[in-house]
């Protein structure tokens, strides 16, 4: 039977970059797309932070870098600054490292070797972004990652983007309603009639609908931690990484901010005794959270903790607390449904992986989406495993940044340096790199999510040293010369970067230039 019908289920960023991701791919396909959004669900709306790859798929959209940046309270996101991951009385109080979007600067291979050889053993306290990348000196200045006449989605340096997330999900869904067609329904999913299969029949939905049951071939579950189809139609099963990863709660808030105060252009992650506390700056305001682990604090000690971090902003804020269950869906696809989103499943949000697999989960599926039901058994084999793959991958990068920290403050900490919180896959990378320098064939699969040199800046910004040879003189000569070609770019980008709340100024007030 031909798929003509495909359903939607839930609005948000995950339902319009879905149907916006479908829309696009199927365009000269006889699919009516319909996406139906519960009239009564708010969105968490404390700022969202995401990766460059999001810059190609607006783009691809056909939206425009400008429309987007002043219709969503955007600001440019170079990196994410995280704080107090090390032990203060080792490595001070405020340590912190950058996890650039720019790639390590490289000098040819055989330099890159030896210059890393040479960093490792060395007892130098420089910062190893600070050595490979002009782009550190940039965030630390709070410039901008390109000029007011860099063409859009083009860069001087890489970045993505901080933004409001309802008024994200507003622009993506006017794109797909306007460009793709999509039908918008406000109504609630009550629930769902199935074929004697076990395939999803049919939607039952309540009085805001015109029609009360609605009949669709493919349906794409969108609706977020409540799991409407997946969890409570399908039951699907659910699979439970908080014993890797242990943060389980968040408290969220809103802080207004100056806005002739300087722009932070990346998200600052400030480790805490259970935890980390997130600090998203958009011109107008901080979206904030404090994620925390109720297994080693008491919400009423997390409570204190972030008021203690807003300072005289949380008299004024209203904090609310969110649980978090963390992992992912067994089976993504199942049946005649495919979950995208916070149904798919949930990792804190450490590196901004939510929209980050989202995106990555919905081009995926655009590019191979059945044309009839006799497809939809492979198909699914083929999305749930790659899928299974990518998750896992980032269940590993997301533990790498505790499991390396030397802090000793708290039973938080310690716990997760235990053998058996590590995933085994990371345990083996681990293993092979405290005697082998980390090379890009130890990441084989394009489904990795996150490779060579997104580990090295977590790597190395968390002292992990390998047990490498010395690199020779002539070799450490080499280096020196690399670092100070670093030093010359980065005097380079300090002179003509422009700062950066001026640029996001400017941008409303003339827009970028079109390629």
């Amino acid at each position: 039977m031909q798929i003509s019908k495909v359903a939607i289920i839930g609005g948000g960023t995950a339902g319009w970059l879905a149907a916006n991701h479908l829309g696009l791919a199927l365009a000269g396909r006889a699919i009516q797309l319909t996406l139906i959004e519960s009239p009564d669900i708010p969105t968490i709306g404390v700022g969202e932070g995401t990766v460059p790859s999001i810059r190609q798929t607006l783009k691809r959209f056909g939206i425009r870098e400008t429309e987007f940046i002043r219709s969503c309270d955007v600001s440019f996101k170079q990196s994410i600054k995280f704080q107090n991951w090390l032990n203060k009385q080792l490595h001070g109080e405020g340590n912190f490292y950058h996890h650039l979007f720019d790639n390590p600067f490289r000098f040819g291979d055989q330099h890159s070797k030896a210059w890393y050889q040479d960093w490792q053993s060395s007892q130098t306290d420089s910062a190893y972004a600070q050595t490979v990348s002009p782009q550190f000196a940039a965030c630390e200045a709070n410039l901008a990652p390109k000029q007011i006449t860099t063409p859009e989605y083009e860069s001087v340096c890489g970045y993505a983007y901080h933004l409001n997330a309802a008024k994200f999900a507003q622009l993506l869904g006017d794109n797909a309603k306007g460009k793709f067609n999509v039908e918008h329904v406000k109504a609630n999913v009550l629930d769902a009639k199935l074929h004697a299969n076990g395939a999803i029949k049919s939607l039952i939905l309540d009085k805001h609908s015109a029609q009360p049951e609605r009949e669709f071939d493919f349906y794409i579950d969108c609706s977020g931690f409540e799991s409407i189809l997946h969890a409570k139609v399908l039951k699907s099963d659910f699979v439970d990484k908080s014993s890797q990863l242990f943060v389980n709660q968040a408290l969220v808030a809103q802080v207004p901010t100056d806005e002739s105060q300087a722009l932070p252009p990346y998200t600052l992650a400030t480790a805490h005794q259970a935890g980390w506390i997130w600090d998203i700056a958009l011109p107008s305001r901080r979206g904030c959270g404090l994620v925390f682990s109720d297994n080693h604090i008491s919400s009423e000690q997390a409570q204190d903790k972030f008021a203690k971090y807003l300072g005289e902003a949380a008299a004024q804020a209203s904090i609310r607390q969110i649980p978090m269950k963390v992992g992912y869906r067994k089976q993504f696809w199942q049946q005649n449904c495919v979950a995208l989103g916070l149904t798919q499943g949930f990792l804190e949000p450490i590196e901004a992986t939510s929209i980050l697999l989202t995106d990555f989960s919905a081009d995926y599926l655009a590019k191979r989406f059945p044309s009839s039901t006799e497809q939809i058994s492979l198909l699914r084999e083929r999305f749930n495993h790659t899928m299974t793959y990518a998750w896992e991958r980032v269940v590993e990068f997301a533990k790498l940044h505790y499991c390396l920290s030397d802090r000793i403050d708290s039973q938080f900490w310690i716990d997760n340096r235990a053998a058996e919180s590590i995933p085994d896959g990371l345990k083996q990378r681990l293993a092979l790199w405290q005697t082998a320098m980390p090379i890009t064939d130890d990441f084989f699969s394009r489904f990795e999510v996150f490779n060579l040199d997104n580990y090295l800046y977590v790597l190395n910004g968390m002292k992990f040293k390998g047990d490498f040879v010395a690199a020779s003189s002539q070799s450490n000569k080499s280096a020196g010369k690399g670092n100070l070609a670093i030093e010359s770019m980065a005097n380079q980008l300090l002179a003509e970067l422009p700062e950066h709340r001026d640029l996001i100024n400017k941008i409303h007030q003339f827009g970028l230039q079109t390629v």
